[in-house]
């Protein structure tokens, strides 16, 4: 049998010169690219935040670094970004050894970024539109609710408090009406007997007072029904105006983050829908790459759009010429809204795809399909009965948007051959039809119909499902791990950059090399002479013509996507 022998370890034997661990991260591993990128951010509306005094800060500029990596490497706990920095290679190179623990971390996260992730956001998305990933020419939108951290079993709804308020002030009102009753002597100091149901608490504490003043101790009915209203009603009543002041226009909310809205969710393994606190996400994407996000607190997309799209023009200082989105988009207002800026809309409508069967375009007492006559302003009926003008009326929808509706009725429906195909409704036939939007679904099934609007329709899946699909089965986002408004939008825009950054990655990875592979000239090896010069500051020859370096490196980073500093040279 021969000797055995076994390799020696390394960390065993002498060595000149110990060897740095760093030197093992790949040229081409995407924790260089968030180095690179969060290096050319400007951090100055961060860095107006800190105060001074005191003790040192960890700099901004390395808390970002880690955190965009951390989301990249789905880890969002900062108990688990604590452990990384101690353990993994790649976070240890990113923060330069620190070890900042997970308060420091989460406080970061939750504060210094709130208000600011939208502007970080922002600039990722200028660089990829600088490189020609994108060209914000285009915007593919959708929206999807995410889960809320709160309880799911911790809801006020709107109607219930509505309910027990008027309840509450109609006892109210009996208690201080006896009480005026048992004193009738004292009647004109203590106002009139006719009590207002919809009395508010400040009314209730100056009637108590008063009452107390004059009455207290007179007789133990007057004394009891007082401690009713202190110890009882009285708290309650501001109890539901509490209420009612968070809900605002909200139907509902959560009692362990009062910010979410209980939104039908479908993610039980039976598909039904299930009451849970959550937010509605809009996102708009360009090449799978997320161009702008926005956090709503509404559960229909209907209502989003326009917030939405005020907030891109905002950070980039211009819309985008195309609008491409689904049937839940498509209302008057948001139709109005794309007309009036001058932007070509793709978005369908309800029934849009109904309309292409031969079944809806064979109906002949389909609204659509009636006959009008805009000069005398009336519908035919297939009978050949005129359907008259009989008034207008308004539709207001939620967010306060007031539609026109046109009402046409007919005269004699009754023994009409034809009439249980028309309707099935008692007395005359009468539509309702509101002519703007119906001109202006003309233009959008126009636009639909078009060479470029089955190109955009059929990308939309493509574009803004893959991104969602990405987010929530792949890096298994499906819940928010803070609470508030403020701070959700921080996560989810954690959760935008690192999108970005992973797709960024990949094709930074996998693009061909500036000259031979692996060569002098090649990305890598500027990158690493780059990054061994920032990181140890020492001289390197590399045998490379010191006249061709700063037109090499401008071909790389136009081609490779590639932030290299040159200040060195």
């Amino acid at each position: 049998m021969a000797n055995l022998q076994f390799k020696a370890l390394p960390s065993n034997s002498l060595s000149l010169f110990p060897e740095n661990i760093f030197e093992r991260i790949p040229l081409n591993h995407p924790v260089r690219l968030v180095d690179q990128v969060v290096d050319q951010l400007d951090l100055d509306h961060i860095i107006r935040l800190y105060k001074g005094g005191g003790t040192t800060s960890f700099h901004p500029r390395m808390l970002i670094k880690v955190l965009f990596y951390a989301y990249l490497s789905n880890i969002y706990s900062c108990r688990k970004i604590e452990r990384a920095l101690q353990e993994n290679i790649y976070f240890m190179w990113l923060s330069g050894n620190s070890t900042p623990d997970y308060r420091t971390i989460n406080y970061f996260r939750g504060k210094r970024l709130k208000g600011q992730i939208q502007e970080l956001f922002a600039g990722i998305v200028r660089m990829l539109h600088e490189l020609e990933y994108v060209s914000l020419k285009v915007q593919y939108v959708d929206g999807t609710k995410i889960e809320s951290a709160a309880g799911r079993y911790t809801f006020v709804w709107k109607k219930s408090v509505e309910k027990n308020k008027v309840k509450l002030e109609a006892n109210i009102a009996s208690v201080l009406a006896d009480i005026d009753a048992q004193i009738a002597q004292d009647q004109s100091s203590l106002g009139s007997r006719e009590v207002s149901k919809a009395i508010d608490s400040t009314q209730l504490k100056e009637k108590i007072k008063a009452i107390n003043t004059k009455l207290k101790g007179a007789n133990k009915s007057t004394d009891k029904q007082l401690k009713k209203l202190e110890e009882d009603y009285l708290p309650r009543l501001e109890k539901y105006e509490e209420q009612l002041e968070i809900l605002g226009d909200r139907n509902s909310y959560s009692k362990t983050d009062t910010d979410a809205v209980f939104m039908r969710m479908k993610e039980d393994h039976m598909k039904n829908g299930q009451l849970k606190p959550a937010y509605n996400t809009q996102i708009s994407t360009e090449e799978q790459f997320i161009t702008h996000y926005s956090i709503h607190q509404t559960t229909a997309d209907t209502t989003t759009l326009p917030e939405h799209l005020e907030g891109f023009e905002s950070r980039y200082g211009k819309q985008s010429e195309s609008i491409v989105a689904d049937a839940g988009y498509g209302s008057e207002q948001n139709y109005e809204l794309l007309e009036g800026r001058d932007i070509t809309a793709f978005i369908k409508y309800n029934y849009f795809h109904m309309e292409q069967k031969r079944k809806h375009k064979q109906d002949p007492f389909s609204v659509q399909n009636l006959y009008y006559n805009d000069q005398g302003d009336f519908y035919v009926c297939p009978a050949g009965q005129k359907l008259s003008f009989v008034g207008q009326t308004a539709r207001v929808s939620a967010n306060g948007y007031t539609a026109q509706v046109s009402c046409y009725q007919a005269q004699r429906c009754e023994g009409c051959p034809m009439r249980g195909g028309c309707h099935k409704a008692q007395g005359n036939r009468l539509i309702e039809v509101n002519h703007r939007l119906a001109w202006l679904k003309a233009r959008a099934r126009e636009r639909l119909l078009s060479a470029q609007g089955l190109y955009h329709r059929s990308k939309r899946p493509v574009e803004v499902e893959a991104v969602f699909g990405q987010m929530k089965s792949n890096n298994r986002f499906t819940r928010f791990s803070m609470k508030g408004l403020e701070k959700v939008a921080v996560e989810f825009g954690l959760m935008a950059i690192a999108h970005n950054l992973r797709k960024w990655a990949k094709k930074w990875k996998n693009k061909a090399f500036i000259g031979k592979a692996g060569g002098k000239n090649s990305l890598f090896a500027i990158d690493q002479a780059v990054t061994c010069w920032k990181v140890q500051n020492i001289d390197l020859q590399l045998n490379i013509a010191h006249e061709n370096i700063i037109e090499i490196v401008k071909a790389i980073k136009k081609e490779e996507g590639a932030f290299l500093d040159t200040s060195f040279i």
